[in-house]
């Protein structure tokens, strides 16, 4: 199997005549990514690209820093050695909310909706964020209408617009968290286990919405998640942490298949 630093080829870009052609950068690229805290490592030398509509999915147990190594990634936490590029730029240095002006969205394991907001609000808040900040209620009527009514028809909350937060369900609440995200167009989505609290027969709607957003939308995802069988169905890629470090990254059935793999989950439910 590959080593966990395999990329994938970038496209090729214009170039003039006679030379060679320019490689497109990843959309995101990992180079010794790590972090510590109070001498002890909590994620260790990670490195990797993603590139366009690529959809990586991370494995592995509690406490193997998957979810620490989206918040280096999203710039929730400050990397203390390596580096995060996005597009070909260094981003290490930046906090996370210029890394989501340039286009990096992220998703949470526990919702942080306002309970009275109507689902509409939370999207309409969110799209003023993202075309700048303005709060004027005319702005807000009149410019983001539109888009909040698509993301909503996107996310299947069309019908559900006029309703507060607390009255969906936990299936309903990650479709709007996703709508949320969604307004704001990010090229690059980190999914922190988008499942969680959903009920089984919520599930596979919500498969299907990530699906489309991935094929049919083009979108470059990152996602954690602990139903294997989600995974499996929707991954290109599939990374597996372990104790901070990137054990393997390959396709779903060659990691599923390592003999390193197998041996440091044996016991271990992925």
């Amino acid at each position: 199997m590959g080593t966990p630093n395999t990329a994938l080829p970038g496209a090729a870009g214009s170039a003039p005549r006679g030379a060679a052609p320019a490689a497109v950068p990843p959309v995101l690229a990992l180079r010794g990514l790590g972090w510590s805290v109070g001498g002890a490592t909590i994620v260790d030398g990670v490195s990797f690209d993603v590139h366009e509509g690529e959809f990586l999915a991370f494995i592995g147990p509690n406490g193997a820093g998957k979810t620490s190594l989206f918040n280096l990634v999203s710039g929730l936490n400050p990397a203390t050695r390596g580096s995060v590029e996005l597009d070909g730029a260094d981003i290490t240095a930046e906090p996370a909310h210029a890394r989501a002006r340039r286009g990096l969205g992220r998703t949470f394991q526990t919702s942080s909706l306002w309970p009275a907001m109507s689902v509409a609000d939370h999207v309409r808040l969110a799209a003023q964020a993202a075309g700048g900040g303005s709060y004027r209620i005319w702005r807000r009527a009149r410019s983001f209408a539109g888009r909040v009514a698509d993301v909503l028809e996107r996310t299947g909350l069309g019908h559900r617009a006029d309703a507060p937060a607390r009255d969906l369900s936990h299936g309903e609440k990650r479709k709007l968290e996703l709508a949320v995200l969604l307004v704001g167009e990010p090229r690059l989505m980190l999914l922190d286990e988008p499942m969680a609290g959903v009920s089984a027969e919520e599930v596979p709607a919500l498969t299907a919405l990530i699906r489309s957003l991935h094929r049919d939308e083009g979108r470059t995802v990152l996602m954690v998640e602990h139903h294997m069988d989600v995974l499996l169905g929707l991954a290109d890629r599939l990374a597996v942490m372990h104790h901070g470090t990137l054990l393997a990254l390959d396709t779903p059935p060659a990691v599923m298949s390592d003999p390193t793999v197998q041996q440091a989950y044996l016991g271990e439910e992925l």
